[in-house]
């Protein structure tokens, strides 16, 4: 695959020109991420404070008790978005859900411990652990290439 790309002053906004022979898998996955929105803002509360969260400092979100947390290095924090929402809002080439109550950043992953029978155990590189439910065992196993 060729890149060009030109500088030109009179452009007031970046435009893409594709040129291909046919269209492949490969042209729709580039016109797939170049159509998608910019990643969205993800807030979250902790100790009576609103705070605006990276999505690169994100380890894992998880729902319990009818509520959704975002774990961090910095905390713990309670967020107003479900699940799903998050989901949506969250890169999707670096989050990964792993349970129906769990997505996870997949660069702030330590390991994956295959050993046990019928489940994925995830390690992350700040030492806490999760588990991968046999629902999403293919899909992450597909991710890994495995």
């Amino acid at each position: 695959m060729q890149v060009e790309i030109k500088i030109d002053s009179s452009y007031v906004e970046p435009k893409i020109i594709i040129m291909t022979a046919a269209m492949t898998e490969d042209i729709n996955m580039i016109v797939d991420k170049l159509s998608k929105e910019s990643p969205q803002i993800i807030s979250g509360s902790k100790n009576e404070k609103i705070e605006v969260i990276e999505q690169g400092d994100l380890i894992r979100v998880y729902a319990n008790a009818g509520k959704v947390f975002a774990v961090t290095d910095k905390g713990e924090y309670t967020t107003r978005f479900r699940l799903y929402e998050m989901e949506e809002r969250l890169n999707s080439n670096q989050f990964v859900r792993i349970s129906n109550s769990e997505i996870i950043n997949l660069k702030k992953v330590k390991n994956f411990d295959l050993s046990f029978t019928g489940t994925i155990c995830v390690e992350f590189m700040n030492g806490t652990t999760t588990y991968v439910s046999r629902r999403y065992i293919s899909k992450i196993k597909t991710i890994l290439g495995i």
